[in-house]
């Protein structure tokens, strides 16, 4: 009865953030942004969430816990949802990075201890970072609207389905223990946001904290998609560099 009531009650407070008249700074959606007022009011309730409670208790983590340690928990956990990227690698046809990838993922395992610590890296086992969005995306399935998610933040129409696949690929989804389960993502969330505390600061000075989270979400994403080869027809024309100077005949001056 006390779950029900917690879940009904947490159901009720984000209905009221989400069903809230987000404010756009332009009075209208952006056009890269299809649904930019829905979008705003989940961004207004995560910010809420994080500032009241993911942000104090990754501080708090951080102030308590050893460096070392902190390294081994965020290595353990990389090597625990590794097998994603394994079985991504596989999907995209990167069968050399996929055998890299299954040397890496057992040197870890067993000579690092499950993962506590990272010798692959020095045994030049190169670490990859891929997924199921990746993998659409490979083989021609677009990205559609920007779309930000309740707690879980920034995704898109095409990588927010995608990360329930990827879930199928994580060890811990076969693990039969709630308890298990629950600790995994609390770890990995506190983990998650610890990590992120240095751009705090650049987050909270930005004249539209929504906009720049979007805009540095976007970029990276395109970035990961290409492979760091991003085409220069994706990036925006105000990022391209300044046009030549042209002379009075319309001519372009050297």
């Amino acid at each position: 009865m006390q779950i029900n009531t917690f879940h009904s009650s947490a159901a009720f407070a984000l209905a009221l953030v989400l069903g809230g008249c987000a404010t756009l700074p332009s009075g209208k959606p952006d056009p890269g942004d299809r649904f930019e007022r829905f979008n705003r009011s989940v961004y207004s309730f995560n910010r809420a969430v994080d500032h009241a409670v993911l942000r104090p208790v990754a501080h708090t983590y951080v102030k308590i816990t050893p460096g070392p340690v902190r390294r081994s928990i965020s290595n353990f956990l990389t090597n625990l949802d590794y097998p994603v990227t394994i079985v991504n690698d596989v999907l995209q046809g990167k069968i050399h990075d996929g055998l890299s990838d299954v040397g890496r993922f057992g040197v870890n395992t067993v000579v690092g201890i499950g993962g506590l610590f990272d010798p692959a890296s020095h045994w030049g086992l190169e670490k990859h970072d891929e997924d199921f969005g990746l993998t659409l995306a490979k083989w021609g399935v677009r990205s559609g609207p920007y779309l930000m998610l309740p707690i879980l933040g920034p995704s898109s129409v095409r990588d927010a389905p995608a990360r329930l696949v990827d879930r199928f690929m994580t060890p811990t989804t076969y693990v039969n223990d709630t308890g298990v389960q629950v600790g995994y993502f609390v770890i990995k969330g506190i983990n998650t946001r610890a990590g992120l505390l240095d751009t705090d600061p650049v987050v909270d000075s930005a004249y539209d904290p929504y906009a720049f989270v979007r805009n540095a979400w976007l970029q990276r994403r395109e970035y990961q998609v290409h492979g760091g080869n991003v085409p220069e027809t994706t990036l925006p024309e105000e990022d391209r560099g300044p046009k030549p100077p042209e002379d009075d005949g319309g001519r372009v001056v050297p």
